[in-house]
């Protein structure tokens, strides 16, 4: 048995039995392991950025961690973009990336380069492999750091020789580390604090979907504190019956208004809400300067717990019932094709318990506005803002959940970043709707130069700005990848095609020009 033999069924023991990949010659070896495994189910990612965006997406909505196999520094660092949005989101990942035989590296070799830098820019832990005896506990101890903190990305180096060197046998799983708390006396600081006039309770990660999500509405019935969370959120669960909640907005200025009476914000699962960007006399955070702010619990510790805690300090019972959105669902509309009319749509057909994953970027606001009254739903937001996640997300959640409909929602600048990813669906057979909605252009980089103070974009901006002169061809692209695909210019163009789409468990993409 050699080292990578050991580590493959390492981390099947360790419960990973997922590996998206894009190998290369030093993972050969690693390669030949899996092959004797059919238990490990292999995704072809024809990007890396699409393999580690799919292991963010999967544990998502799974909460079990998956592997990625990358190939050397180039190709750790071809996913890192959607490492940082997974980072943010607190998905647990377990990189394996190849590197040149130990023995090699003194050699200034093609592809050599700082993998270890690479890794520690984005990794949370990184440890390099020094021996094919020590493979094994490596993948172990590996597994245990993506499962620490609520969800970590964990990188192992795997030089070469490690991997095709004799090795003992494979680990045993490692158990995970207990999440912090906060101390008792910081529950009843807090408990109080939410009894308070212009309290405010702001959730994140778990605590924004299922049981703990009911849990916080309840805490917010009881205390009479207004329940709140952030707008880019790993998952949040929305439409008929979910809990109720205030939700920040992309621009500060809207986030201002909406926190202007908060005056004491108790963080639970959340850091503390920011302006996506720095803007020129408007401040880096929405609430009122002399609002008081608790960090109870951030998103790498105990916030389940720590939401029972404050549930039981204030006696919360089956009486103290949370704010629930209803349901109410819209007209089909027909006519003319706008924003606000495929939001409609989207709400009225969307199925119960569908994941809608959302990079649609300025086209995003009509669409939460309509679906917010709809059949239940989760929603996948891009976490760290870096685009290209819409696909490779949607990719894995429909491998995490496939009996249910996934919805990717996205823009044809950012889904260009990771395209590739409709090929990955179209072998796997992913029940996916693609909708690309085509404005030909980065519109939100229009958006943001009006935000700094230039009012009309001259030529240089525009040809930065506009994916025009050619446009994009999101039939044929699709197509080109082995997905069906439609173009709509109308509202009963567009609730055709989606009537298909979400008709059929194919995956299916729907170009809307708009």
């Amino acid at each position: 048995m050699n080292g990578a033999e050991t580590l493959v069924k390492t981390l099947l023991k360790s419960g990973v039995d997922v590996c998206f990949a894009n190998p290369g010659t030093s993972e050969m070896h690693f390669v030949a392991a899996l092959d004797q495994h059919p238990e490990m189910r292999c995704i072809l990612c024809l990007f890396e950025g699409g393999a580690t965006g799919a292991a963010d997406g999967y544990f998502r909505m799974k909460q079990e961690v998956a592997a990625t196999l990358l190939h050397l520094g180039p190709g750790l660092g071809n996913g890192v973009a959607n490492l940082h949005n997974a980072g943010k989101a607190r998905s647990g990942i377990v990189n394996i990336v190849g590197d040149h035989a130990d023995y090699h590296l003194k050699y200034d070799s093609p592809l050599r380069g700082d993998l270890d830098g690479i890794s520690g820019a984005i990794s949370h832990w990184t440890r390099r492999a020094e021996n094919a005896a020590s493979v094994a506990s490596d993948g172990a101890a590996a597994v245990q750091a993506a499962r620490s903190g609520g969800g970590q990305i964990a990188t192992l180096i795997l030089p070469a020789n490690t991997a095709w060197d004799e090795a003992n046998g494979p680990a045993e799983p490692i158990a995970g580390t207990q999440l912090e708390r906060p101390s008792n006396a910081q529950i009843v600081s807090a408990a109080r604090a939410l009894c308070e006039p212009g309290a405010a309770l702001f959730v994140g990660q778990g605590a924004l979907h299922g049981s703990l999500s009911q849990l916080a509405g309840q805490i917010a019935a009881k205390s009479g504190c207004e329940l709140m969370a952030d707008f880019l959120v790993p998952r949040i669960e929305r439409g008929s019956g979910a809990v109720d909640l205030t939700r920040l907005k992309y621009p500060i200025d809207e986030n201002v208004a909406l926190m202007r009476h908060v005056q004491h914000l108790v963080l639970c699962g959340s850091n503390r809400p920011v302006a996506f960007f720095a803007y020129p006399n408007k401040p880096g955070t929405p609430e009122p300067e002399d609002c008081r702010i608790t960090d109870l619990c951030p998103s790498d510790m105990d916030y389940g717990w720590t939401l029972q805690a404050i549930a039981d300090e204030l006696g919360v019972g089956p009486a103290d019932r949370p704010a629930l959105v209803s349901l109410d669902l819209p007209e089909i509309p027909t006519g003319s094709l706008t924003l606000e009319k495929t939001g409609a749509a989207l709400a009225a057909l969307l199925p119960e318990n569908a994941i809608v994953v959302d990079e649609s970027v300025t086209s995003s606001e009509p669409l939460l506005a309509a679906t917010n009254t709809a059949r239940r739903q989760n929603w996948l937001h891009v976490t760290g803002g870096a685009i290209g996640l819409g696909l490779p997300c949607a990719t894995g959640a429909a491998l995490a959940c496939p009996d249910q409909k996934i919805v990717c929602l996205t823009g044809d600048g950012s889904a260009m970043y990771t395209l590739q990813s409709l090929w990955t669906m179209a072998r796997e057979n992913l029940d996916v709707v693609t909708i690309v909605f085509a404005n030909r252009g980065y519109q939100i980089l229009h958006n943001e130069l009006a935000n700094v103070g230039v009012k009309q974009a001259g030529r240089n901006a525009a040809r930065m700005f506009d994916v025009e002169d050619p446009s994009l061809d999101w039939v044929a692209l699709a197509k080109g990848h082995g997905v069906a695909a439609a173009r709509v210019t109308d509202m009963d163009e567009f609730v055709a095609a989606l009537r298909k789409g979400l008709a059929t468990t194919d995956p299916y993409l729907i170009e809307v020009i708009c």
